[in-house]
């Protein structure tokens, strides 16, 4: 029986197409870092990893899971989500930037935050067979958490405690996540943002704290700058005082040996040398800028004068 060549090329064009559909059915190729979850009639059967594998056609079949992404656009100031079927899971650690969202703290003030979640399958058969779209259910419930952390926290307090809601909420996630064969890393708050009214509220606060702090350091300069000079000043008086009590002392000293010398070179009282000394110190004073003018000694000045040779006498003795 004759069969036209047309026929033969259409029932072999069929053929070979069959047979591509079959090898694109039965071998796959795995990357690195990547796994399969292979069922058998719709069955759960083995996983395959990284490297050239060959399944029953028709009978075994890769499991197609849906998995969302987040995506970023105009510099990251716009976030959407995108679904794709992927037949094959990425086992390296992951990152899901979560878009922003309003949380109201314990004093109710409304605040935007932005987290970054990182996490790692640990489990393949979990994260496919225990959740749907496992990143959207981790996103879900890490808003749920979140808003949780920051409702029980007044708004300063979370401010400064961002480090403490990091890891507090690592550790709610990671235990949350545990049966989903999912390990959460940690998680990062990327933005904290306060309503524009209390962002110049706490400037003017934080303006305010630093003229206080400037004007008490201002005040303990100065106040340690007066004890240093009172103390100064003391310390110079004392030094003086001593001083001058030394000085007198050393012209008392000086004073009793020199009536001690005069009393034994005179072998007497040597008070009329001393009212002498006394009358010849005060009389350029008495007589000091009254050239014209007659000058009237006291009565009592010529007995002084009368001591001069006593004087006389006193000073051959001592030398």
């Amino acid at each position: 029986m004759f069969i036209p060549m047309y026929i033969t090329a259409v029932f072999f064009g069929i053929f070979f197409l069959f047979l591509i559909i079959l090898l694109a059915k039965s071998v796959y190729l795995v990357q690195q870092a990547e796994v399969m979850i292979i069922e058998r009639l719709g069955k759960f059967d083995r996983i395959i990893g990284p490297g050239l594998h060959i399944v029953v056609p028709f009978i075994e079949q890769p499991r197609k899971v849906v998995w969302t992404f987040m995506r970023t656009e105009n510099n990251g100031k716009r976030y959407y989500s995108t679904t794709e079927i992927l037949d094959r899971i990425d086992l390296r650690e992951s990152v899901y930037d979560f878009p922003k969202q309003n949380v109201i703290t314990k004093d109710n003030v409304t605040m935007e935050i932005n987290a970054l979640l990182y996490y790692q399958i640990t489990d393949p058969k979990a994260a496919v067979y225990e959740i749907n779209n496992m990143p959207e259910a981790i996103e879900k419930y890490t808003q749920t958490r979140l808003r949780d952390i920051i409702g029980s926290m007044d708004l300063d307090e979370t401010l400064v405690s961002r480090n403490t809601i990091n890891a507090r909420l690592t550790e709610i996630l990671d235990e949350a996540t545990d049966k989903w064969g999912v390990k959460v890393n940690r998680v990062e708050l990327q933005e904290v943002n306060p309503p524009a009214d209390i962002r110049v509220a706490m400037e003017k606060q934080m303006r305010a704290e630093r003229e206080r702090r400037e004007m008490i350091l201002r005040s303990e300069g100065k106040k340690q700058s007066a004890i240093l000079e009172a103390e100064g000043v003391r310390e110079a008086q004392i030094l003086e005082a001593d001083g001058q009590a030394q000085s007198r002392l050393l012209i008392a000293d000086a004073e009793s040996k020199t009536i001690t010398m005069l009393k034994d070179a005179a072998q007497g009282d040597p008070l009329p040398y001393l009212i002498a000394m006394q009358y010849v110190k005060a009389l350029p004073e008495m007589v000091k800028g009254k050239d014209d003018k007659l000058v009237v000694i006291p009565y009592e000045a010529s007995s002084m004068i009368g001591s001069l040779a006593t004087i006389k006498q006193l000073f051959e003795k001592v030398k």
